[in-house]
């Protein structure tokens, strides 16, 4: 029995497909557990990117540093999350990201969906 096909406008499922598409810049991404990793990254990040074979759409999504490049090159929440470390950004910065909004708006939403809950 297949599971059924959910879109939702504005996001990448994250199924085997982008899993595989993806394999590279999580690896790497994965690999920032590790503090001498993430300065290797920050000292040269065109070389750390091609010890890990990333290809041009996903080297083009880390120089860029946005979210949804990252997750439509194949990247996954959880790793992506140990990249975004590297440079100060939180859930909040990428939340923002995600909707089009700043931090402050993004921040502004949660506390007004908070308070009606």
């Amino acid at each position: 029995m297949s599971t059924p096909s959910i879109t939702i406008p504005g996001t990448t499922p994250f199924d085997g497909g982008i899993a595989q598409k993806g394999y590279a810049l999580n690896k790497m991404c994965f690999s920032f557990n590790e503090k001498a990793n993430r300065e290797a990254f920050v000292a040269d990040p065109e070389a750390y990117m091609a010890k890990y074979g990333l290809n041009p759409q996903q080297a083009d999504a880390i120089r860029s540093k946005q979210v949804l490049a990252l997750l439509d090159a194949g990247g996954n929440a959880y790793y992506l999350a140990k990249f975004a470390g590297i440079f100060g950004l939180d859930m909040q910065d990428i939340g923002a990201q995600q909707t089009g909004m700043t931090k402050e708006q993004f921040k502004a939403k949660l506390v007004a969906a908070n308070l009606q809950c």
